[in-house]
């Protein structure tokens, strides 16, 4: 009798962490393009829910675009492969930290409040170099 409260317990917490929170929209796709999660390959419609870990994937025709809680917004170039791998912001507080890998591919950021909050707070991967986020606006192009 005392497990179904403790397993909904730990359900509704499974939930609420951050983990399984919202960090961004799709605004927009074209041509060949999706959202790989876990082991899941998920068409990038508008307004998809993008969770921290998933990974942006376009063919060679492939565009994305998409708008994050902090108002940063990508634009995801053709024959690319980027995970937003670590994200979290306080709304209230209006900071947190951001952390893209760029696999292959091109990345254009307008950044938002996490990038404006703290200079070191915004960081992108690629396969030979981690670059710290100082503008408000830039491009990354990882070759194949």
């Amino acid at each position: 009798m005392v497990r179904i409260p403790i397993a909904i317990g730990l359900t509704a917490l499974m939930i609420a962490s951050p983990a399984f929170a919202e960090i961004a929209r799709v605004k927009q796709s074209s041509g060949t393009a999706f959202v790989q999660r876990n082991d899941q390959q998920l068409k990038p419609a508008p307004g998809l829910q993008l969770l921290a870990g998933d990974r942006l994937v376009t063919g060679k025709d492939g565009r994305m675009s998409l708008t994050f809680v902090d108002n940063t917004r990508f634009a995801v170039g053709p024959n690319s492969s980027i995970a937003v791998s670590e994200f979290q912001y306080d709304k209230t507080r209006q900071k947190g930290s951001f952390v893209t890998q760029v696999d292959r591919g091109s990345l254009a950021v307008s950044s938002g409040k996490i990038a404006k909050s703290d200079r070191d707070a915004m960081k992108v991967r690629t396969p030979n170099t981690l670059l710290g986020v100082r503008g408000t606006k830039f491009i990354v192009e990882v070759p194949e």
